[in-house]
């Protein structure tokens, strides 16, 4: 299922939002489930600006407005678009440096 079907109303629609809608389902499948290491590290960040209280332990309830919320959903996006671009990025690095210590061993 296609987490962009759901519709938005017109009047908050964006260009990110309409770029994002125009994708190919399978890219929006591919981005919708990041890396593991870099969904630990979301988790942590979230936890982070949520409050890090063990659910076993304490009733944790947070309370906001839907306009909050969605700061906060935004954040967390923007975080992830970050980490996973750095994720990338890290394994490029170390593919080059691969590449040169087997051009350096020739």
């Amino acid at each position: 299922m296609n987490p962009l079907s759901q519709s938005v109303p017109e009047q908050g629609q964006n260009q990110l939002w309409k770029y994002l809608q125009s994708m190919p389902p399978e890219a929006v499948e591919r981005l919708s489930h990041p890396n593991p290491e870099v969904a630990q590290v979301m988790e942590q960040n979230l936890i982070g600006m949520l409050g890090g209280l063990p659910s076993e332990q304490f009733n944790v309830s947070i309370t906001t407005s839907r306009e909050h919320l969605g700061k906060l959903l935004a954040s967390a996006m923007m975080n992830g678009y970050f980490l996973n671009n750095a994720y990338q990025r890290m394994n490029f690095e170390r593919s080059l440096q691969a590449v040169e210590s087997n051009d350096g061993d020739r």
